[in-house]
């Protein structure tokens, strides 16, 4: 699976296409929304060479209503895990890992 393929499961879940990747400070975004960066990449080996690759992504959920149903959506796709939740600017952040 590729970037593109999350862009479209994200979009999926939030319901419209308000799902930015690493977008600039210039941009407007609409709420509820979607961030998503690319944070890590991990390699598995075996018999000193790669045999699984998988990039690690941080996905922040942005919303102002403080029990999103995103954020449990969000939790429950596979290698996903919670890291932490923040308010800024009366908006709620949920801030997940996902290895994709």
């Amino acid at each position: 699976m590729n970037r593109i393929d999350l862009q479209n499961k994200l979009e999926e879940i939030l319901g419209s296409r308000n799902v930015y990747f690493q977008p600039p400070e210039s941009i407007k975004m609409n709420y509820p929304a979607i961030v998503y960066s690319r944070s890590d990449m991990k390699n598995d080996f075996a018999d000193n060479k790669v045999y699984m690759h998988s990039h690690v992504y941080t996905i922040t959920v942005i919303d102002k209503d403080p029990d999103s149903a995103v954020v449990e959506k969000i939790a429950e796709l596979p290698h996903c895990k919670f890291n932490r939740n923040f308010k800024s600017g009366n908006l709620n952040h949920d801030v997940f890992t996902l290895y994709f």
